[in-house]
């Protein structure tokens, strides 16, 4: 209940991200005829981040898959390592953790070909609205495979699998899952609203 709470408390600082969003560009666009926000929009790199948004996306999927083995209590793979129908908690976790910090090093990229073309933090409002709002939500992103190493070395070190992991797991993967959320409705907005 707490973790639900908490979320709660975290979509409201991402609902205050956005509305700052939107009341500075309405502001900014009525008073340049929208010149600024176009030309920001312009430098961003549309297909390149369709495809890092699809990478984060699909590692919900795996996390699901994640919960779905701590749920039966499967901490470790039972098959072959291609053999995904027989996957445990770690196998799922450890992809979708690699799927995150594939995820971080596209922003990370990102990030470096926008500064590359002028568009900083300081260089005009539209690029401090996008580093503070694509950043949170990257610093939340590194919160949530933090999160995960904690859970994987909980899974390797206890000797057996218990149902209090299992729920540690479940709570990582409602963190992960808002994560996700968020990023599909802050990606829109800034991505594709013109």
């Amino acid at each position: 209940m707490g973790v639900v709470v908490w979320l709660a408390s975290e979509l409201m600082f991402f609902a205050a991200l956005f509305a700052a969003y939107f009341t500075v560009r309405q502001v900014i666009n009525a008073s340049t005829g929208g010149e600024l926000w176009a030309s920001g929009h312009a430098l961003l790199n549309v297909p390149f981040a369709v495809a890092n948004t699809t990478i984060l996306v699909l590692s919900s999927v795996t996390c699901q898959m994640g919960v779905f083995a701590a749920e039966r209590g499967q901490a470790g793979r039972t098959g072959g390592l291609l053999n995904l129908s027989k996957w445990g908690l770690r196998e799922w976790y450890i992809l979708t953790f690699v799927m995150g910090s594939v995820f971080i090093c596209g922003q990370t990229f990102e990030y470096a070909e926008l500064y590359s073309h002028g568009l900083t933090m300081s260089s005009d409002v539209y690029g401090s609205l996008f580093y503070l709002a694509t950043g949170f939500h990257g610093i939340h992103v590194l919160g949530g495979l933090i999160a995960f190493l904690f859970i994987l070395g909980r899974t390797y070190l206890a000797k057996r699998f218990t149902h209090e992991q299992a729920v540690s797991a479940v709570v990582t993967s409602y963190y992960w899952h808002f994560v996700d959320v968020v990023w599909i409705v802050l990606f829109a907005v800034i991505y594709f609203l013109k």
